[in-house]
């Protein structure tokens, strides 16, 4: 597979994982939260945002691998990467916590 590809491929994957935990109110699209409220807390947003990080940089260090030689990382790789999926989740965000929702009952 092309190197192209496998950059598209990454992009497609950080940009749905950096807005699954706006989303929907699974833990990982997958475990129900318990619920004490209409919504999960934003602590588990934030830690499930973190976690998707790492398996999002994991495939990538993974597809990485697999076009030959893995480049060694300093600091600043996990800084701008990790800036750069919280700007993914923009939309994410804005749709969850930002956009005006209207009434369900009118009076």
């Amino acid at each position: 597979m092309q190197s192209s590809v496998f950059v598209w491929l990454m992009v497609g994957v950080a940009v749905l994982a950096a807005n699954l935990p706006f989303i929907n109110e699974r833990c990982l699209a997958i475990v129900a939260v318990q619920r004490f409220s209409s919504s999960k807390p934003v602590f588990v947003r934030l830690l499930e945002l973190l976690l998707l990080y790492l398996v999002v940089l994991g495939l990538g260090f993974f597809l990485e691998a697999q076009l030959g030689n893995r480049f060694p990382q300093g600091w600043e790789f996990y800084a701008t990467t990790l800036c750069l999926f919280l700007v993914l989740s923009f939309p994410g965000f804005v749709l969850r916590y930002l956009v005006k929702r209207r009434s369900q009952h009118h009076e």
